[in-house]
């Protein structure tokens, strides 16, 4: 595996910098195999890693000795979570230009999902958040073309079978169905809105789980990241440093 990446430090002045070997000794290191990036074995001296990379030597996690920060964002509806995009779109980096080191966010919401994000430079935490064998649970605030009847809430509960494999059983709660009205007073479909807990992280998840059991989601916003709420004082597009506590709890809840 070789990576390229605009703005990374090379694998072997992190394995130094974090005091795993000298520059030598960790290129050493590479070619002899022993090094991987997100699980994989990195053989190429040029090699460039991000903070946000889960590097591995001998099969032990490295740390990093930098200064780590941590904050939550409300992400907008129409912003990337990216670095970057090619296409000049906003990007939740963007939101947080004011912060004084690079940070990243901690898996994805779409272009169209709003919600909760965290940012980081700690990658190990970042790792660990987003792998689903520590099972943090991500609540999502659904609007859905419904109603939806009980056989399909349950097969919410019990799993979906999606292209990519059967989804893990999810949490799935009623908060109220909303009867919408043309201009001319004439009804139509009623939205109905549910909340819904899930630990994966397949791409777009929620709502291919709803597609696939033949519902239209008209708006997904995210309104739990683990231990983290949804707070009314956190507008759209704002952003706010996580507690020293929250910071705490997050790691212990990943075994850190």
């Amino acid at each position: 595996m070789e990576l390229d990446i605009e703005g990374g430090e090379r694998l072997q002045k992190v394995l130094a910098q974090a005091g795993v070997a000298s520059r030598r000794h960790a290129e050493k290191m590479i070619l002899d195999g022993r090094v991987t990036v997100n699980g994989e074995t990195v053989l190429a001296l040029g090699t460039k890693v991000r903070v946000q990379d889960h590097i591995e030597v001998d099969k032990r996690p490295i740390k990093r000795t930098e200064d780590l920060y941590y904050y939550l964002l409300n992400k907008s509806v129409g912003v990337i979570t990216s670095a970057s995009d090619p296409r000049g779109r906003p990007t939740v980096v963007d939101l947080l230009k004011d912060v004084p080191v690079r940070v990243y966010p901690v898996g994805r919401l779409d272009y169209d999902t709003a919600g909760l994000l965290v940012l980081t430079n700690d990658g190990e935490l970042a790792h660990r958040l987003m792998h689903p064998s520590f099972g943090i649970e991500k609540t999502y605030r659904v609007w859905v073309q419904g109603p939806v009847g009980i056989n399909a809430l349950e097969t919410l509960r019990q799993g979906v079978l999606l292209e990519d494999g059967k989804t893990a059983p999810a949490i799935v709660q009623r908060v109220s169905g909303i009867s919408k009205r043309t201009k001319e007073g004439a009804k139509v479909d009623p939205l109905e809105i549910l909340e819904v807990t899930i630990h994966e992280g397949r791409n777009r998840q929620v709502r291919r789980m709803f597609e696939a059991i033949g519902y239209l989601v008209v708006k997904l916003e995210r309104i739990g990241f683990g231990l983290l709420k949804q707070k009314s004082t956190l507008r759209p597009g704002a952003y706010r440093p996580l507690t020293e506590e929250e910071v705490k709890e997050l790691r212990s809840n990943v075994g850190l």
